[in-house]
């Protein structure tokens, strides 16, 4: 359904997919996603977002990353499988050392207002942009919200929120988050975030998935999929997104 496009400048030039609705957008959104690249997955999520009448930009955030391999392919499936998870971890850390790095956050939050701003002059989409990610993507998006005071929405999908309560000030649109419950990094994590969140006078909702982990919605994924979450994860993301981005 959607085409890649670079889009920015010379400078700042951005690889990402654009999957566009038939007809008038509801709205503008971008889709970030999981460290394993712009992967089919994630360009099926944006034509899946296209087809509910949203303008879906999905930027690459490793290409041009500099040092940053693909991650996609036989690790991802040794990543997860019980069996091959021991042997290919140290594998794993090394191909994310150069995602952990200051230098990469500066390229992907760049790269994500590039995608933000291309949305906001797209006619009609002004003021009515949000955006959703996974895993890194959910981090990101999380990011995003925390350096984007004109996002209108922000639905963060298993992704960390390391900021400072300034930063968390910054947010200025509602968020809705999701997990599983047998993620046990994020558990740790939730309940100072939703008290930081709250003092920072943000609108945070957190649903948590009982008997779900990480990647719960990548239907790709036979090691992670939840069938139930993700298709409650979606219905919700929809609504919030219908209610967020009214004209």
């Amino acid at each position: 359904m959607g085409n890649m496009m670079t889009l920015g400048n010379a400078e700042t030039a951005v690889q990402a997919y654009v999957s566009e609705p038939t007809g008038t957008p509801k709205g503008g959104l971008v889709v970030v996603h999981e460290v394993w690249g712009l992967v089919r997955h994630t360009r099926d999520v944006a034509d899946r977002f296209a087809a509910e009448g949203y303008l879906a930009v999905a930027p690459d955030l490793l290409s041009g990353a500099g040092g940053v391999a693909d991650l996609s392919g036989e690790l991802q499936e040794a990543a997860f499988d019980p069996q091959q998870r021991s042997n290919a971890q140290p594998r794993l850390r090394k191909h994310m050392a150069p995602i952990r790095s200051p230098e990469y956050a500066k390229h992907a939050v760049a790269a994500l207002h590039v995608c933000f701003d291309h949305l906001e002059g797209v006619a009609g989409l002004t003021g009515r942009v949000a955006a959703t990610g996974f895993c890194l993507g959910g981090t990101y998006t999380f990011s995003l919200a925390v350096s984007e005071p004109r996002l209108r929405a922000a639905v963060p999908f298993y992704g960390h929120a390391e900021f400072k309560d300034a930063e968390l000030r910054g947010i200025n649109c509602p968020v809705l988050a999701f997990y599983g419950d047998q993620d046990a990094a994020l558990m740790d994590e939730l309940p100072g975030l939703k008290s930081r969140m709250r003092a920072a006078g943000v609108e945070f909702e957190a649903v948590v998935y009982p008997g779900a982990g990480h990647a719960f919605f990548n239907d790709t994924n036979k090691y992670t999929y939840n069938a139930e979450a993700a298709a409650d994860s979606w219905a919700r993301t929809l609504a919030f997104l219908e209610r967020s981005l009214e004209a």
